[in-house]
């Protein structure tokens, strides 16, 4: 039995928790609001500078619009914008999607196999050497003008950054660790399933971030390279037809989506951070 003195002694810890846990909770509140300002501003004043150069140099608007012009022209065509952001959407899901289990998968294998190690990792490093527009074509004449091209672009552009991650984490779990489940007599794959793979989960976190970012480079490039809908038709057509307010009307549409991956990525890799932390 706890006499009285430990007793308050262990109230005054958890009233200490507690009100750490608030102050924590309360600074945490204060800090979202700057986090949040600080970019804005930069926006707005980089929005500020554009707009004064466009009008001091009297830049003509098939040159370069303004940011009133090419807002207007977010409105006009909101719902055509909308439309082509939807199929590049998808298929920036989808790329994400399928290169990441593709990452995965080849990571698992070369950690598990040396000489699936061996024989694989230089072709995963010179899938990320070739150029992308010297791929996009031949995708295109492989698989067509539909999604496929568009989502297997996507895919491979973001394949190397997950799979070289991830095979970075998995080869670096604490070996303290290791020699526990050797001691107790776990086998090679339950050792990887157990203890390596949860221990990669933050490496896997941030290749997802570098995933997310260059995702929707791969979708545009198969758009431009040929396609009958998505953004990158939209900017390839109005920039043939110097419809220049379009084209960057079409350009802020794919940053809004690039920073919305971007933010659930960020969230699903404190998730798995959190998991690993456990």
């Amino acid at each position: 039995m706890r006499s009285p003195d430990s007793r308050t002694l262990a109230a005054g810890e958890g009233k200490t928790g507690v009100a750490r846990t608030d102050r924590r909770r309360r600074r945490s509140g204060r800090d979202a609001i700057p986090g949040i300002a600080r970019p804005a501003a930069v926006l707005v004043a980089a929005l500020l500078l554009w707009q004064a150069v466009v009008s001091l140099l009297a830049v003509p608007a098939f040159i370069l619009p303004g940011p009133g012009r090419v807002a207007a022209t977010l409105v006009a065509k909101a719902g055509f914008l909308v439309e082509h952001a939807a199929v590049t959407g998808f298929e920036i899901v989808a790329g994400l999607v399928v290169g990441t289990l593709a990452g995965v998968m080849t990571a698992l294998v070369m950690s598990r196999f040396l000489l699936a190690r061996q024989l694989v990792y230089p072709l995963v490093v010179v899938s990320q050497a070739l150029p992308v527009f010297a791929i996009a074509p031949l995708l295109v004449i492989w698989l067509g003008y539909g999604l496929a091209s568009k989502v297997t672009m996507a895919a491979i552009i973001i394949y190397f950054p997950i799979a070289s991650a991830f095979f970075d984490g998995l080869g670096r779990t604490d070996p303290g660790l290791l020699d526990l489940a050797r001691i107790a007599g776990a086998s090679r794959l339950q050792t990887l399933l157990a203890i390596r793979v949860p221990a990669a989960l933050p490496a896997l976190g941030s290749g997802l971030k570098v995933a997310a970012a260059v995702a929707p480079i791969g979708a545009v490039v198969g758009e431009w390279v040929g396609a009958s809908k998505g953004l990158g038709f939209v900017m390839l057509h109005a920039n043939a037809r110097m419809q220049t307010d379009v084209e960057f009307a079409a350009l802020a549409v794919l940053a809004a989506l690039a920073l919305i991956f971007r933010f659930a990525v960020d969230r699903l890799a404190r998730l798995t951070e959190r998991y690993e932390a456990g």
